[in-house]
């Protein structure tokens, strides 16, 4: 949602979304990703169409995104960035098969990361695109 779209689609964006390609990149070692990243969005307007593309409402996306497509409109150059993925590269080296073993913050056994406090609440209407539900037992 964040990745530059390659220029050649961007004119067909709304009508075939489906072929959009974007600028990205990944390094790989042996069939394991170690790192990826991408080009950049930085023009507000192309930001707000992919939002519509994906089904924000202006007023949502504002909500959500604001901070990101107001300071595009200082003139936020070019740019890109990749993530470098240690903990795959430490795995390898290491000889384990799982980067959980590696892993320097791993979620605990009931799936919640202590440093983070990660995995956040999500709203309703997320729950709904996914068609889920949170039930709570009875008291």
């Amino acid at each position: 949602m964040f990745t530059w779209p390659q220029e050649k689609y961007q004119a067909t964006m709304e009508t075939d979304p489906g072929s959009v390609k974007g600028d990205l990149y990944d390094l790989v070692l042996n069939g394991f990703e170690l790192a990826s990243g991408s080009i950049r969005i930085h023009d507000p307007d192309l930001q707000n169409r992919v939002f519509r593309l994906v089904g924000f409402d202006p007023a949502e996306a504002e909500k959500r995104f604001g901070f990101l497509t107001t300071a595009f409109k200082y003139g936020a150059p070019p740019h890109g960035g990749i993530a470098p993925g240690l903990d795959r590269l430490v795995m390898l080296m290491a000889g384990e098969t799982s980067i959980k073993e590696v892993i320097a913050f791993p979620k605990n056994s009931f799936a919640v990361s202590p440093m983070d406090e990660a995995p956040s609440e999500v709203d309703q209407k997320q729950l709904d695109e996914l068609h889920l539900s949170i039930r709570y037992p009875e008291k």
